[in-house]
């Protein structure tokens, strides 16, 4: 379980062998956390450690994970997104992220807004329904807040802070990110249809 609070890292290699995707990443800091074994986030897609040295750590995504995500696309030297899961007890500063990246999203447009920036991506229909104002989503792993969402996009703010610390403020339009929907919003769809299903069923 992650929130969305991020920390840098470089990619240091990349390589694909027996359908799996192996990744080295540079980060002293997230390293030194790392067991192998241990949950890490990579541009918000949960991954287990391999072997984890003093600078940098191996993980590996399969098919499914790279078909669902922007990992394929990382290239050596790229800066990624880096998260460790949340300690009991820890401050809970963004949402509740679990590092199960739905699709990925595709920035159409950003506009500057004294030091921060909008930004609006298009996203697949079958998530738009997740997203509303006011309410949360992972980009890239880094929590953010819903200004609008019309259509078949979505709005987002980002302040300076966001812009300098994590890979959000180097996107270009046409940048593709991973996106992960607010879990709770799913929960409640699948109760709230269950609901409806049994109703129906009731009504025959």
């Amino acid at each position: 379980m992650f929130t969305g609070i991020v920390q840098p890292g470089v990619l240091s290699s990349a390589r694909r062998r027996k359908g799996v995707l192996g990744l080295e990443v540079t980060s002293r800091a997230v390293a030194k956390e790392l067991r192998t074994g241990d949950s890490v986030a990579v541009n918000g897609v949960c991954l287990t450690a391999g072997k984890v040295g003093r600078r940098a750590f191996f993980v590996e995504a399969a098919n499914e994970t790279v078909a669902r995500s922007t990992l394929a696309g990382l290239r050596p030297g790229q800066a990624v997104n880096l998260e460790l899961p949340l300690r009991v007890g820890d401050r809970l500063g963004g949402h509740i992220v679990q590092g199960h990246v739905d699709r990925t999203a595709t920035l159409a447009g950003v506009v500057a807004d004294g030091a921060s920036r909008r930004m609006w991506f298009e996203v697949d229909s079958g998530l738009r329904r997740y997203l509303i104002p006011k309410g949360s989503v992972a980009l890239d792993g880094v929590s953010l807040t819903v200004v609008e969402a019309e259509g078949s996009s979505f709005e987002v703010m980002l302040i300076p802070h966001t812009l300098n610390e994590t890979t959000l403020g180097q996107l270009e339009s046409g940048d593709r990110v991973n996106v992960e929907v607010d879990m709770m919003a799913k929960y409640a769809e699948r109760l709230m249809s269950a609901h409806t299903e049994k109703d129906g069923s009731h009504a025959v």
